[in-house]
């Protein structure tokens, strides 16, 4: 039993160190691939791009549609969290719990689906990146391995993929389009939205000016 003992205690610091390891790693060279990606039936095509070469405007639509408090908070929206539970305690559809940060915390070194055990996973993922990776690096990223169509991932690839041009030159509307996809980007046309979609694309596309004139983005660009 105590063998048993010592090879998992040493099994999990193993992993601990390597998860360090990975996180200090993502922070500066680009992520080669990840478990979503893999496993995506449709194939991959991806192109990373630094942060600089990504239009502002896309930016500040995915903080306007997904993330208001991105520059503000810890990794963690506790109210956006405590909403979630006590949805969930009525039996109600849990929506809006995840930050950017957990977002790109699942998608660099998680896999999709929910359970208790990722979501732990999730959570300490979460608190590292926000530590050793900070806000313009979490965003960075963010904008090179979310799922941005069928077999599309990163912000490059769906602006070509839509808009035949680069994610350097998104305008507002462009680049709200394509935030309000994220969420179900196999699901939400980008191109050509209807109805609701099309509604919350130019909600979000407003909302951009609100997000530069109130400094929401300025953690990014600081």
């Amino acid at each position: 039993m105590k063998r048993l003992l010592f090879w998992f205690v040493k099994l999990a610091f193993g992993l601990l160190v390597l998860s360090l390891l990975l996180v200090v790693l993502f922070k500066f060279v680009p992520v080669p691939v990840t478990a979503t990606m893999a496993m995506d039936e449709n194939g991959i095509t991806k192109d990373w791009e630094p942060l600089a070469d990504i239009d502002r405007n896309l930016v500040r639509a995915v903080i306007a549609a997904e993330d208001g408090k991105f520059c503000t908070h810890d990794g963690f929206d506790r109210e956006a969290i405590e909403k979630a539970m006590e949805s969930n305690a009525k039996g109600g559809r849990i929506r809006g719990g995840s930050t950017i940060s957990q977002q790109t915390a699942k998608n660099v070194f998680l896999w999709q689906g929910g359970g208790y055990f990722r979501k732990g996973l999730e959570a300490y993922f979460t608190l590292l990146i926000e530590k050793i990776w900070g806000k313009r690096r979490i965003m960075e990223v963010y904008l090179n391995v979310a799922e941005t169509g069928i077999g599309t991932y990163g912000a490059e690839a769906g602006a070509q993929r839509y808009f035949g041009k680069s994610a350097a030159s998104l305008t507002p509307l462009e680049s709200a389009r394509m935030a309000a996809a994220l969420p179900l980007p196999k699901e939400r046309s980008v191109k050509n939205p209807g109805g609701w979609l099309r509604r919350h694309g130019n909600t979000i596309s407003a909302r951009i000016g609100q997000v530069r004139r109130d400094g929401l983005d300025a953690c990014v660009y600081e």
